[in-house]
């Protein structure tokens, strides 16, 4: 449980403080707080750089049992990352302690010259974010999450400040929620569990639901999606969300790639990379967990998420490289990589959505190429448009949630690698370079003149390597960013 609290410290006890320090000023308005501080800047062990914590038991001026005093670095430095990752770290370090709260004291605004609500904002998501432990396959929970978490904060904050936790909480919730479905094995998320899962959190927040099942979407010539499915004894689904309050003008259309396990099919994957496959439906993830959230949240925009779900698997029932494929659009497209499979599942999910739903906006996120991660590391996503507004508006979101984002070239002359000799298109490009940009410039093909931007999450939406509000697997890198977006849209 998370709450705010505007309470006086010398007079409530608590468990646990856990206070942010900067190096060269102080931050706080309690001179209780600052006493505390100076007295650990003393130890040799403690100046407030980063990284840096230090525990007081039992402190003669309050009636707390402890006090964490964790580093920030220098004032110049501190962003609202810097806060976030702060309240992740105080809120890992009690679990690791097995305490069951923590009352988690806010900086003086004024004094890091940020303005409200950021603050505020990122503090709360820190430490939601990394009260998360992803362990429903282990028997010995080692790691309980903390039963409630405060935020101790001034009286005029306090007043303002309950609409913002419940916003903020409930975006992490969808996160988590999202990182759930990543973290979860194959084996119990083919495409028909996947989408049951989905489905039924969505009847329970009211959004409209409809899933084409293989029947359905050979009915509707769903050619490229269903080839992507040939070699799985796990059926293909569709599922389309729609959250559409009254009163609407815009609709904004997500689509997010769902493949549940990418074994590459006939041009299979190498070994190293395919335990980590189970993430290959972080996209779908992503825009599942958005809408969810948006039922909650209640803008005055519509959004339909568009979740084309596979498993990509290899048999003898599966696409070959060389097989051509109509898709939804009526566009042939020429397979020569099997383990392309992620443009083909989205480019039927996007003609769909265009033709009958006509957005003014259409933004697809996916999993889709190593080359962006080799392009831009595993910790940034491509943003891909030919609309720079929207583009920037994509990073702007990035930057403010701390989900990054870098706006790519889309040079018209690539499509040229993009021609088939047998077919309209095919699925890779004739060169092994630039594999990011031809992979957008595929989809772009399927949008028509529709207002779209692609986003490739191949790196950060799964981390190997828990971070300080994040454990190892799914990051749910996208759900913070598309809420804050759709607010400016």
């Amino acid at each position: 449980m998370l709450s705010l609290k505007s309470v006086d410290l010398r007079k409530v006890k608590a468990e646990t403080l856990a206070i942010p320090v900067c190096e060269d000023r102080d931050i706080h308005d309690d001179k209780i707080i600052t006493s505390l501080i100076t007295r650990a800047k003393k130890l040799e062990e403690f100046k407030g750089d980063s990284g840096e914590e230090v525990v007081f038991y039992n402190p003669p001026e309050l009636k707390a049992e402890r006090i964490i005093l964790m580093g920030l670095g220098k004032l110049e430095k501190l962003n609202a990352e810097s806060l976030r990752a702060f309240a992740g770290k105080a809120v890992k370090k009690c679990i690791n302690m097995k305490l069951p709260e923590v009352l988690i004291v806010l900086p003086s605004a004024k004094k890091i010259k940020m303005e409200m609500p950021l603050p505020l904002e990122a503090i709360i998501e820190g430490a939601c974010l990394g009260n998360h432990i992803f362990d429903k396959y282990k028997e010995e929970k080692k790691h309980i999450p903390l039963e409630k978490i405060d935020f101790l904060v001034t009286p005029d904050v306090a007043k303002s400040a309950g609409k913002i936790l419940k916003s903020v909480t409930t975006i992490c919730e969808g996160t988590i929620f999202a990182r759930d479905l990543i973290n979860t094995p194959s084996n119990d998320k083919k495409p028909e569990q996947f989408t049951k899962i989905i489905a039924d959190i969505a009847e329970k927040e009211n959004l409209k639901i409809k899933i084409f099942d293989e029947k359905e979407l050979k009915q509707n010539k769903f050619g490229a999606l269903l080839a992507v499915a040939a070699g799985s004894p796990s059926k293909p689904r569709m599922i389309i969300l729609e959250y559409n309050p009254k009163g609407a003008k815009k609709t904004v259309a997500l689509v997010g790639k769902g493949v549940t396990f990418d074994s590459g099919g006939i041009n299979l994957k190498p070994t190293g990379s395919l335990d980590e496959m189970k993430s290959d439906m972080s996209g779908a993830a992503a825009v599942a967990a958005t809408l969810i959230a948006l039922a909650k949240l209640k803008p005055k925009i519509r959004v339909v998420g568009v979740i084309p779900v596979v498993e990509n698997m290899l048999s003898g029932d599966a696409t070959r490289p060389g097989d051509i494929v109509r898709s939804y659009s009526g566009k042939t497209v020429e397979i020569l990589n099997t383990d392309a499979e992620g443009r083909l599942i989205l480019i039927d999910a996007i003609s769909y959505v265009v033709e009958k739903y006509k957005p003014e906006t259409l933004i697809d996120i996916a999993t889709l190429t190593g080359s962006c991660v080799v392009a831009l590391g595993e910790k940034i996503a491509g943003v891909f448009s030919s609309d720079n507004k929207l583009a920037q508006s994509i990073v702007s979101s990035g930057e403010k949630t701390y989900e990054r984002c870098w706006h790519m070239p889309l040079p018209d002359d690539y499509k040229e690698d993009l021609k088939s000799d047998f077919a309209d298109l095919k699925n890779i490009a004739g060169s092994k370079w630039g594999g990011a940009i031809t992979g957008a410039l595929f989809l772009a093909e399927f949008v028509g003149d529709t207002k779209w931007a692609h986003i490739d999450i191949a790196g950060p939406s799964y981390q190997k390597k828990g971070s300080d509000y994040c454990g190892v697997g799914g990051t749910g890198f996208g759900v913070r960013l598309f809420c804050d977006l759709l607010e400016k849209l």
